[in-house]
C-alpha cells in the first residue's frame, strides 16, 4: 500500500496545530474538511473527539461560511433560533441564549464563534486557503490539493464542506463596470457600507432581496426595487425570547429535537395528516388564516399534505396568500405585480419577512416590474430601461444585486477536482448531480460530500440536516481506523439507484415543477432549462434511515480497500 500512509502513521492521533493563513501547512494529513460553515465546523469537531488527524481549510479570513460572508442589512434565517443549533452537547445548548425567535446574521456569526472557541477548533483551521485543485492520485491513494496562495498539501480523504449557497451570480446587463457608484452582491455586503439618506436600486426580490429590501427602506432616501420575477412571502413572526421563554426551552432540547428530527425538513412544522378536500372551506380558511398569524415556516410546512402535492388544493391556497397582499398594499396595480403568476405558493423557497409588503405603501419606494420594462443598460449614474413604457432612467448612488446564487453544485465547478483516468467532476456533472447517498460519486475515491447535491441537508434546516451526515460520517471514520481502510469508492450501480430514487422522489412534488434554485434553474446562468435533482425531497426521516441502513449492512454501496488486504481495484 502506499508509502505516504507508512509515512503519516495511523489514521487517529497527529493532530494539527496552529492557525490562521500563516501557519504551518501540514504535507500530509488524514482527514481534510474544505469549509468552516456550519457542517465543517461540526465535522471537524467530531473528529476531533476521535483523536482524528484532520485539519479544515477555509477560503475566508475567519470562520461561519454563510453566516461570515452575508452581512447585508436584515441577513437572517427562517428557522426557530433553538432549532438552528447543534445538538450533541447539552452543555452548550445550556450555556447559550438566543435573543429572538428568529437570529440575525450577527448573533448567528456569534455562536458559531463560541462554538469553535469551546471545542478549541481554531488551532485545526487555516483561514485564507481556499482550494482550486483537488487531483486523485491512483497510484498513492491520496487527494494532491492545491491552495489559492500555491502552496500544496496531500490528503487521504477530503471532506466537502463548502456551502450550496456561496458561488454568486450576477445580472448579465451591458456597462454594470461602468457604473461611478457602490455595486454590491448581498453575498460580499461591506461592512462600512451605509445606504442612509442614498438612493438605492435592488435587483432582486428573492430571499435575501426581501430581507435587505425591508431593513433598508426606513433609512434610503429613494429605493427602487427591480422585481425580475415575483416570490411569495409569508410573515416570518419574529420577536425577543423572553428569559422565562429560554429556560422552557432549555428545559424542553430533548423533545423538541426529537420532534425535529421527525418533520420532513428538520424543522418544527411538520404538514397535517389531514388533505385540505377532508375539511370543508371554512375549516380550511379559518386555518390558513392561523398559520399566517403564526411564525416560521408553518405556512407552507405545516399545511395540508396535498396543497404542495396537487394543483387544485395549491391553487386555492396561493389565492389565500394573494389575497393578503392585496389587504397589505394600497396599491392594487403594485399587489398584482408583487403576486406570482407562473408559480404556487410553497413550490420555490418562500421567504419569511417582516412588514416586506408594507414597504411598498412608502412614498419613498418604487417598483419597476422588469417584466414590463427590462434593463437594458447600467451606466455611470444608473439604470436605463427598454419595453413599451418608455420608462426614464434612474439616477442612483447604490446597486445592490440580490441575485441569488449558482446553487448546490457551482461551489463544486469553481475547484478542479479530477478523479481517476483525469475525469472532472464539472464534466461528469454537466447535466445534472449524480450521487450515491448524496455523500459520494463514482470515479472519485476518497472524497466525501457532506453538504451537497441530493443530500438530506440541502433542502432542511441546515443544522438538524447536516447533523445526519455528519453523525454518519464519523462512524465511517470510526470504521476506516479500525479496519485499516485506504479507499473508498461508491458502486455506480448504487450511484444509478440513489439518482433515480432521487429523480422519482421529488417528481411527487410540486417544487419539481417550478423554475428554481432546487431544480438547477438559474436566468444568470448559461444553463439548459432541463431539470436537475439538485436536492431531496423524501424527507429527513427517510434520508436518516437510509444511511443507516447502508452502516448496519457494512457499507454495500461502497468498494472498500483495506491497507492489509490489498482489495483489487
Amino acid at each position: 500500500m502506499s508509502s505516504v500512509r507508512d509515512a503519516a502513521g495511523s489514521a487517529f492521533g497527529e493532530n494539527v496545530s496552529g492557525t490562521g493563513p500563516a501557519a504551518a501547512l501540514p504535507e500530509f494529513v488524514e482527514y481534510l474538511i474544505v469549509g468552516a460553515g456550519v457542517c465543517g465546523l461540526c465535522q471537524l469537531q467530531r473528529l476531533l473527539e476521535l483523536d482524528a488527524d484532520v485539519l479544515l481549510v477555509d477560503a475566508n479570513s475567519d470562520l461561519g461560511g454563510t453566516w461570515y460572508k452575508n452581512r447585508y442589512p436584515g441577513c437572517r434565517f427562517d428557522s426557530e433560533s433553538y432549532t438552528y443549533q447543534y445538538s450533541f452537547s447539552s452543555e452548550m445548548l445550556q450555556e447559550w441564549d438566543w435573543s429572538e425567535r428568529f437570529a440575525a446574521q450577527p448573533e448567528t456569526l456569534a455562536y458559531l464563534n463560541y462554538f469553535a472557541d469551546k471545542f478549541d477548533l481554531r488551532p485545526h483551521i487555516r483561514f485564507d486557503s481556499g482550494v482550486t485543485s483537488l487531483t486523485w492520485s491512483e497510484d498513492e491513494l491520496v487527494w494532491n490539493v492545491t491552495l489559492t496562495d500555491g502552496r500544496a498539501l496531500r490528503a487521504r480523504f477530503v471532506l466537502s464542506a463548502i456551502g450550496i449557497l456561496s458561488a454568486p451570480t450576477y445580472p448579465r446587463i451591458p456597462g454594470m463596470e461602468t457604473f461611478a457608484g457602490t455595486a454590491v452582491h448581498t453575498f460580499d455586503w461591506p461592512e462600512d457600507l451605509d445606504v442612509t439618506g442614498k438612493r438605492v436600486a435592488v435587483i432582486g426580490t428573492g430571499a435575501s432581496g426581501v430581507q435587505v429590501i425591508t431593513a433598508i427602506a426606513s433609512r434610503v432616501d429613494q429605493l427602487y426595487v427591480l422585481q425580475r420575477g415575483a416570490n411569495w412571502g409569508a410573515p416570518l413572526g419574529n420577536g425577543p425570547i423572553s428569559s422565562d421563554e429560554m429556560a422552557d426551552l432549555r428545559s424542553r432540547y430533548d423533545e423538541i429535537f426529537k420532534w425535529c428530527s421527525e418533520t420532513p425538513a428538520g424543522f418544527i412544522h411538520r404538514p397535517d395528516r389531514v388533505l385540505s378536500t377532508d375539511v370543508t372551506r371554512e375549516e380550511r380558511i379559518a386555518h390558513w388564516n392561523e398559520l399566517y398569524r403564526g411564525s416560521g415556516a408553518g405556512m407552507y410546512m405545516g399545511n395540508y399534505r396535498d396543497t404542495m402535492m396537487e394543483p387544485g388544493p395549491n391553487a386555492e391556497l396561493s389565492e389565500f396568500i394573494a389575497e393578503r397582499i392585496r389587504e397589505r398594499v394600497h396599491d392594487p396595480r403594485v399587489a398584482d405585480i408583487l403576486i406570482p403568476k407562473d408559480h404556487g405558493f410553497g413550490t420555490k423557497r418562500v421567504a419569511g419577512e417582516s412588514g416586506y409588503y408594507e414597504v411598498f405603501n412608502q412614498d419613498n419606494v418604487e417598483l419597476v416590474d422588469l417584466k414590463a420594462t427590462p434593463v437594458t443598460e447600467i451606466t455611470p449614474e444608473g439604470l436605463r430601461f427598454g419595453g413599451d413604457a418608455g420608462r426614464p432612467p434612474i439616477d442612483v448612488d447604490v446597486i445592490v444585486y440580490a441575485t441569488g446564487f449558482d446553487a448546490v453544485t457551482g461551489p463544486f465547478d469553481r475547484i478542479d477536482i479530477v478523479g481517476e483516468d483525469g475525469l472532472r467532476l464539472r464534466d461528469k456533472w454537466s447535466a445534472g448531480p449524480i450521487t450515491c447517498l448524496g455523500v459520494q460519486v463514482e470515479g472519485f475515491p476518497n472524497l466525501f460530500i457532506l453538504a451537497g447535491p441530493q443530500s438530506g441537508s440541502a433542502s432542511a434546516n441546515f443544522p438538524r440536516g447536516i447533523e445526519d451526515v455528519v453523525n454518519w460520517m464519523t462512524e465511517f471514520a470510526t470504521v476506516i481506523n479500525a479496519e485499516g481502510i485506504v479507499r473508498v469508492e461508491a458502486h455506480a450501480d448504487a450511484e444509478a439507484a440513489w439518482t433515480a430514487h432521487v429523480h422519482d422522489v421529488n417528481s411527487r412534488l410540486l417544487m419539481s415543477k417550478t423554475k428554481s434554485w432546487f431544480n438547477g434553474h438559474n436566468k444568470n446562468l448559461d444553463r439548459d432549462e432541463a431539470p436537475r435533482a439538485m436536492v431531496y425531497l423524501g424527507g429527513g426521516p427517510k434520508y436518516r434511515r437510509r444511511l443507516a441502513e447502508e452502516s448496519a449492512n457494512g457499507y454495500p454501496s461502497f468498494e472498500l480497500e483495506r491497507a492489509s488486504v490489498g482489495a483489487p481495484r
